[in-house]
This record gives structure tokens, C-alpha cells and sequence, in this order.
């Protein structure tokens, strides 16, 4: 070792900034061997060992294990290969941890008993087979066998979440809630009652060349009307509700009459189901598409002034 420069763990523990103890150690587990021993058998380090400990921190800092660490310096494995290796660990490490804050964050807000907790848990952790599965269930239940019709091809494709592989906590959040909706016996129901009545209006608008769904028809009407501040039970609704109920009418090719206005009563208090607008929100925050208008402002007016009007319709 002729004319080396040889250090004692205390000239490494100045040179590196850290502890006797920590350099000891590392030197025990032979990361940071020592390079001789003084004849009172302290052991002593080249230098070599000041740029193995700042890798050893570093990694260390990083996350990496004793044994790993200890190949690294010795070149056993390519630091790349390890660096590429555990970057993708911690990847899934973070998408649990965000999985996990969120369902803490939605169980706080919510005051969930364990029984919840523990559902959203498992709804959480599910991986996208699983996820595509409980949602395709879902949306057979509500479309299957109601219509041959592309149309609803492109209907089940637009209401299937997408969850990113890297989802923000609002996401996850949302998404656990719209799995637990898609669940709801009596929300399924209720959105297949509204597709059979989607599948009629379509074949009764298709035989006119005219493609409207009553939800449609009332919104376009509707619209200035709840803009300007009319009351539905006015004198001034009435124009309004004619020209809904004649157009309606037209689409349907059915008489303007009180069956026709009890028909579309029904079909707006289905479409009007506030957890279909809360699926649609929730679909939206989770595939990132910007917020769905509402319909609740308009078909919340036109039922008050339907029923205003035909009171036993």
C-alpha cells in the first residue's frame, strides 16, 4: 500500500458526512471493505471508499436493499438494470399508495362503517380484467337483447370508465363510487327500463327519419324558457309545453293527447334518475372528459309543468 493515502472511519465519517456507526456497519457487511488494518489493527480505507459510501448513501436513500447495493459496487449487476428494475417496483408501490389514500380519503368523508371500508378496499385494488368485467356485467344487464341497433354499441362504449395506469386520487375515489353504483339492483333497473324506453322512441323516430329521444326534444324546448326565469305553472309555460308535447308527438307518431303526455311523463321521471346523471359525473372525472351538462334543470321543469297540466297524468 506504499503511497496510498489511507483513512480511519473517522477521516471517512469528516469526508462524508456520515456517522462512525454507519460506516462500521457497511464495512462489516463487506459493501465498504477496508483497504489495510494499522498495526494496532484499526482498519483503514483508500479512497476509493469516499465514492463507495456516496453510492452506498444514495442508494440507500433510494430505497434499495443491503444485498442489492452491495452487487451494485462490487459490478456484479449494472446499476442501470437495478435503477430500471426498482423504478418500476416503486411504480406499483405508488399506485397502492394512492389507491389506499383514497379509499382513507373516502372513508372520512363519507363516515363509512368497516363494512364499507372494506368493500371500497377490494373495488380499489381490482385490476383492469377485473374492473372491465364488473363494468361490462353492468352495462349487459342494462343493454343486452334490448336492440340490434349499433346505436348501442357506441352507448356501452361511452359509459365504460377508462382508469389511467397512474390515476389521481380523485379518480380512484371516483371510480370506487361508480363501481359501487354499477352494483345498485334498483339503479340497474332503472336504467333498463330507461334503455327499452331509448330502443322504442329510437324505432319510432327511425320509422319517421327523425332520430329524437324525449330527453332531447324537451331540452331544446325547454332551454330559453328556464333561462329567462318562467315559472312552469304560468300562463307563459304553456307554449312551451305545447310545442314539447306536439314535437314529441310528431317523433312518436302518436296524437297529441293525455296519454301522450302521461307516456312522456313516465319516460322523463326515468331519465330524470339523478344517479344516472352522478354515473355520467362520475365516468367523466375518471376518464378525464370534460364535466356532462345537465339535464336535471330541464326535465325537473317540464315534469312540474306536465303535471301542473295534466295533473292525473
Amino acid at each position: 500500500m506504499d503511497g496510498e493515502t489511507l483513512y480511519s472511519i473517522g477521516d471517512l465519517a469528516r469526508r462524508t458526512g456520515l456517522t462512525v456507526k454507519a460506516i462500521r456497519f457497511y464495512s462489516d457487511r463487506g459493501i465498504v471493505p477496508p483497504t489495510d488494518r494499522s498495526p494496532t489493527g484499526y482498519r483503514r480505507y483508500g479512497i476509493d471508499a469516499v465514492a463507495r459510501l456516496d453510492l452506498v448513501r444514495t442508494l440507500r436513500e433510494l430505497g434499495l436493499d443491503l444485498a442489492t447495493i452491495r452487487k451494485v459496487v462490487d459490478r456484479e449487476v449494472p446499476l442501470p438494470e437495478v435503477a430500471a428494475a426498482h423504478a418500476d417496483a416503486l411504480a406499483v408501490q405508488i399506485r397502492m399508495l394512492r389507491l389506499r389514500r383514497a379509499v382513507l380519503t373516502a372513508v372520512a368523508r363519507r363516515g363509512s362503517t368497516p363494512e364499507e371500508m372494506d368493500l371500497m378496499h377490494r373495488l380499489a385494488k381490482l385490476s383492469e380484467t377485473e374492473r372491465r368485467r364488473l363494468i361490462g356485467e353492468f352495462l349487459d344487464t342494462v343493454f343486452g337483447g334490448v336492440d340490434a341497433d349499433p346505436a348501442f354499441v357506441g352507448i356501452m362504449r361511452s359509459m365504460t370508465p377508462e382508469l389511467p395506469d397512474n390515476p389521481e386520487a380523485e379518480q380512484v375515489e371516483a371510480w370506487v363510487e361508480l363501481a359501487e353504483l354499477s352494483q345498485d339492483p334498483d339503479f340497474r333497473a332503472s336504467m333498463r327500463r330507461m334503455a327499452e324506453q331509448y330502443a322504442a322512441e329510437r324505432a319510432e323516430s327511425d320509422s319517421r327519419g327523425v332520430r329524437r329521444d324525449a330527453a332531447a326534444v324537451v331540452r331544446d324546448q325547454v332551454g330559453p324558457a328556464l333561462a329567462a326565469g318562467v315559472d312552469p305553472a304560468s300562463p307563459q309555460a304553456d307554449p312551451v309545453v305545447a310545442a314539447a308535447t306536439a314535437q314529441y308527438a310528431q317523433v312518436s307518431g302518436r296524437p297529441d293527447d293525455v296519454d301522450l303526455r302521461h307516456r312522456l311523463l313516465i319516460r322523463l321521471q326515468t331519465a330524470n334518475d339523478p344517479r344516472r346523471e352522478r354515473y355520467l359525473q362520475l365516468l367523466s372525472v375518471i376518464n378525464g372528459w370534460p364535466a356532462p351538462e345537465s339535464l336535471a334543470p330541464a326535465l325537473d321543469w317540464f315534469i312540474e309543468a306536465l303535471r301542473v297540466r295534466a295533473p292525473h297524468a
